[in-house]
């Protein structure tokens, strides 16, 4: 299956990254060969293999839940570049819409 180099651009606005064309180009060639390569798992005969939902027959060990003290708050936000309230600020994602 061919991905695009339009399909690329998509993604990359989605994600608001900004590509050059020839890394553009680049992305689309490598995305190409990655489905291929995962598309040749359609031609393994899987035909009487049991279905494997575990590699080992293990049971989980839990430990047992223990109050312990953390971090105080302070420490926590010392490199916080920006915080109100204990909250971290981050940027707006958003063209539109949210507190400056």
């Amino acid at each position: 299956m061919k991905i695009s180099e339009e399909e690329v651009r998509h993604v990359a606005k989605l994600s608001k990254l900004s590509f050059t064309d020839q890394e553009t180009r680049a992305f689309a060639q490598s995305l190409t060969k990655i489905v291929d390569m995962v598309e040749l798992l359609n031609e393994v005969d899987t035909e009487g293999v049991p279905v494997t939902t575990t590699m080992a027959d293990r049971k989980n060990v839990m430990r047992d839940d223990v109050v312990q003290a953390g971090p105080s708050r302070e420490d926590l936000f010392k490199n916080v570049p920006d915080s109100k309230d204990y909250l971290i600020k981050v940027p707006a994602i958003f063209e539109e819409g949210g507190e400056a």
